[in-house]
C-alpha cells in the first residue's frame, strides 16, 4: 500500500508539468497509470491536452477515464512525456520494459523535448542491473540474437548473466505491440550502461533495449507523504 501510495505521490507532482494544450506522451505501467488517471481529472476541469500512448494498455486507460489521444504520426513533437521506470541510477539512467512496451516507450520519450521520470523510491539503484534487462527482438532467429546478446552481456563484464524468454504461460512468448518477443538479461549489474546500450543495438534481431540513457531530464521520486523533483 505504501509503494501505491509513493507511485500516486510521483504521478501528481508529474501533473503539474502539464501546461494547456500541450501534446503528452503517456508512459505505460503502474505509476504511469496513476499519472493517465490524475491527468484525466485534469482533463474534466478544462485543461486542453493530447496523449500520444505509449502501449495500447495505455491507450484503453486513456479512452476509459477520458484523455483525448493523437496518433504519433500526426505530432512532429512532443511538449512532455511522463513515464515509469523499472530502475534508476544516480545518472538518470534508467532500466524500462517490464511491461514489455519499451520500444513505443523509446520512441515516444525521444520525441519529447522535456521527458519526466516518476517513481516510487525503491526503484532508486546505485547500479542498474539487479532488475531483469528486458531485449525486444524480432521472432526470427531469436535464439541466435540470444546467444549474440549473451556473449555482448559477458564481454560487457555483467556477472551471472543469464538470457531468457518472457513467456506468459509455458511455450507462450510475450508478444509486444509491435510484434516482437523480449529476452530478459539477467546481469546483477551493469558496469558501464552507455558501452551495452551500444553493444547490443549493434546486433542484428535486436530491435530495441530497455536501457535508456541521456533521455531523462527531470526525476520525481515518489514517497510516503511526498514527492522529490530532482533535475538533471
Amino acid at each position: 500500500m505504501s509503494a501505491d501510495v509513493a507511485k500516486i505521490n510521483a504521478a501528481a507532482a508529474a501533473v503539474d508539468f502539464v501546461k494547456d494544450g500541450m501534446f503528452v506522451g503517456l508512459g505505460t505501467g503502474s505509476t504511469a497509470a496513476h499519472f493517465v488517471r490524475l491527468l484525466a481529472k485534469r482533463v474534466q476541469q478544462g485543461l486542453r491536452v493530447r496523449g500520444v500512448p505509449t502501449s495500447e494498455a495505455t491507450a484503453q486507460l486513456a479512452r476509459e477515464v477520458g484523455v483525448p489521444l493523437m496518433d504519433i504520426d500526426r505530432v512532429g513533437e512532443l511538449d512532455l512525456c511522463v513515464d515509469g521506470a523499472d530502475e534508476v541510477d544516480p545518472d538518470f539512467s534508467l532500466i524500462k520494459g517490464g511491461g514489455a512496451a519499451l520500444l513505443r516507450e523509446k520512441i515516444v520519450a525521444s520525441a519529447a523535448r522535456h521527458f519526466v521520470v516518476i517513481a516510487d523510491e525503491s526503484k532508486m539503484v546505485e547500479r542498474l542491473g539487479a532488475f531483469p534487462l528486458p531485449v525486444e527482438v524480432v521472432p526470427f532467429g531469436y535464439p541466435l540474437t540470444a546467444a549474440r546478446i549473451y556473449t555482448a552481456l559477458r564481454e560487457a563484464g555483467c556477472a551471472g548473466t543469464d538470457v531468457v524468454l518472457r513467456e506468459r504461460a509455458a511455450n507462450a512468448p510475450v508478444v509486444t505491440d509491435g510484434g516482437n518477443y523480449i529476452l530478459d538479461c539477467r546481469c546483477r549489474a551493469i558496469p558501464d550502461v552507455p558501452a551495452l546500450a551500444n553493444a547490443l543495438k549493434r546486433i542484428v534481431g535486436v530491435v530495441e533495449h530497455g536501457l535508456f540513457v541521456g533521455l531523462a531530464r527531470t526525476l520525481i521520486v515518489g514517497r510516503a507523504r511526498t514527492a522529490d523533483v530532482l533535475e538533471r
